[in-house]
């Protein structure tokens, strides 16, 4: 209601009283400490790193990227040793030294678009230097960063005519431009790969997997530019339950006709990953984009009745109930992220933010 002078005031200047009690009303108090907008002033020069701590006061789609920021550093931040020895803790538990020594178990997932275009350097980056722990990716996220070591991907226009394209044997990713020979390349190293891979599961009784492929085909690639190299290198595990859905699927298929037999087991995998998230006392998860990647790695935090931490990055909408556009709350309701876990998701094209995201956390030496 508008205060009592001023009802009196328009009141006798013929303001009707509605009028004034709908546009006047009384604000409630703004809780202390609640900050205020303020976007960032270039009067001081072009200062990037406070630049994008402004976020936090600037408000919209900023400010969910400077709480995303605030999360990442608190599970890259947090160690056994912040929380209280518990009662069932065995004897190795409540060793000091141990307890400083456990980190935040950190998932990364991400859609195969991401690797197609310059995120997969910054992913890179990432895995090269032993920071994310466990990896969920497409067939697409696996083969296109294998194909980059061979052969590269071009910028080209949303535009492109599809027709024209088709003409020349060029595909388009967006506006990005991935040659057919890249592909006929990636057959010719990897054709040779799976051969060998099934000798060893008919001689040896090797029982192969999605990751088992993934860390099998980063050790052949040698190459310092591949994610699935380090990943091999650092022994992170890279999780693909759809890995025949893509290029990688087509030479899997070319190949059951030249030498058939070979065999994927996911039962292992799916142990694995799940095994992962139970036993780890603390679990994080950045997930850019949706779909199969996001739910993977939600529903194994769902086996420990949620993750610690969640940073979801992507343009989904919820209004259609898919799992891409839902929001951190609703893997809330299904115990993929804990009740009082730090949560948030930002709205934005990973390509535009995920980078800036890593310079103010695993990248700023902090």
């Amino acid at each position: 209601m508008p205060h009592p002078n001023e009802a009196t005031q328009n009141s006798q200047i013929g303001v009707p009283a509605i009028a004034s009690a709908a546009v006047l009303t009384v604000s409630a108090q703004v809780p202390e400490g609640t900050k205020s907008i303020r976007g960032y002033d270039f009067d001081n020069g072009v200062d990037y790193n406070a630049l994008l701590k402004s976020y936090a006061t600037t408000g919209f789609q900023a400010a969910s990227f400077s709480h995303a920021v605030d999360i990442v550093n608190n599970m890259r931040a947090w160690r056994l040793a912040d929380e209280p020895i518990k009662v069932d803790d065995q004897e190795e538990e409540r060793d000091p030294e141990y307890r400083r020594n456990v980190k935040c178990k950190v998932f990364l997932g991400y859609t195969s678009n991401l690797i197609s275009c310059g995120i997969r350097e910054t992913i890179k980056y990432l895995v090269k230097n032993k920071m994310v722990d466990v990896i969920v990716s497409t067939a697409g996220g696996v083969e296109e960063d294998f194909i980059k070591c061979l052969a590269p991907t071009y910028v080209g226009e949303f535009v492109n005519q599809g027709r024209e394209m088709r003409s020349k044997g060029l595909n388009r990713i967006g506006n990005l431009i991935v040659p057919n020979d890249n592909y006929c390349k990636f057959e010719e190293w990897v054709m040779p790969i799976l051969d060998q891979m099934l000798a060893e599961q008919k001689s040896d009784g090797v029982v192969w997997t999605p990751s088992k492929i993934i860390s099998r085909l980063g050790k052949e690639i040698n190459h310092p530019d591949s994610i699935y190299y380090w990943a091999y290198k650092n022994n992170i595990p890279v999780y693909c339950p759809a890995i025949t859905d893509g290029s990688l699927g087509d030479m899997i298929y070319f190949h059951s006709f030249r030498n058939p037999g070979f065999v994927v087991d996911l039962v292992q995998d799916i142990r694995g990953i799940n095994s992962q998230a139970v036993y780890a006392k603390k679990t994080g998860m950045i997930i850019l984009g949706g779909g199969l990647i996001k739910h993977h790695i939600c529903n194994a935090n769902l086996m420990r009745n949620g993750a610690d931490f969640a940073v979801f990055i992507n343009t989904a909408q919820e209004f259609d109930g898919s799992d891409a556009g839902a929001r951190p709350d609703e893997a809330v309701s299904w115990g993929k992220i804990k009740a009082d876990a730090e949560s948030v998701k930002v709205y934005a094209e990973a390509s535009l933010v995920f980078p800036l995201l890593v310079a103010q956390t695993f990248a700023s030496g902090s």
